[in-house]
């Protein structure tokens, strides 16, 4: 037996249906947005010559930007970045709800993983082991963080480590923004920003 459409929704319903506060003009900015957009996007760096990427000293240590999103590239995706580490030195310890990829150009050491173990319940609980588990890399090595997995990187040669790390901008795009710098890196202190919780 089917449902009457007449019935299906009452009458306060289909009154507060068309009811509602102060007129806004959402849509027709998203449309002008989106042409604007592709307008200037044109306009945007094809490549990104070496001396248009600029240095920072970081909380993690010494980055150069090869791609962030303040820059004026085509990229909208991925954020790049060269990690410098002193001879025997690291950065500091990060986590970040996007994955990280990163590739080994010269120098040697390991990451130290801790693992994030979690529930959702009324709000996501997390926690993260207390004993890191090591991975040793070289030049020519590819390594991978997973998500929100609290990590440090180790230059145990006598060179300077170069570093090309990666990470997505999508997590952010959609609301997890979540991204802590736990401790500074050696000497980096001055830029650290504690996390809030």
């Amino acid at each position: 037996m089917g449902v009457d459409p007449s019935t299906f929704a009452d009458l306060i319903e289909r009154q507060r249906a068309k009811t509602s506060g102060p007129e806004v003009s959402f849509y027709k900015e998203a449309l002008e947005h989106s042409q604007k957009f592709r307008a200037e996007y044109d306009g945007r760096l094809n490549v990104v010559k070496w001396d248009q990427m600029p240095m920072e000293r970081s909380a993690d240590g010494l980055i150069k930007h090869v791609i962030n999103e303040r820059m004026d590239t085509k990229e909208c995706c991925i954020d790049i970045y060269m990690q410098f580490i002193e001879a025997g030195k690291a950065t500091g310890t990060s986590r970040h709800l996007s994955e990280e990829i990163a590739f080994v150009i010269e120098g040697s050491g390991h990451d130290l993983h801790y693992d994030v173990h979690f529930e959702c319940k009324e709000k996501f609980e997390w926690s993260w082991d207390t004993t890191p588990k090591t991975y040793e890399w070289g030049p020519g090595d590819f390594i991978y963080v997973p998500p929100y997995v609290a990590h440090k990187r180790v230059n145990t040669s006598d060179i300077e480590a170069r570093i090309i790390v990666c990470n997505s901008r999508v997590m952010k795009a959609i609301g997890l923004d979540w991204f802590d710098q736990l401790e500074p890196a050696e000497g980096f202190e001055e830029h650290w920003i504690p996390p809030a919780d």
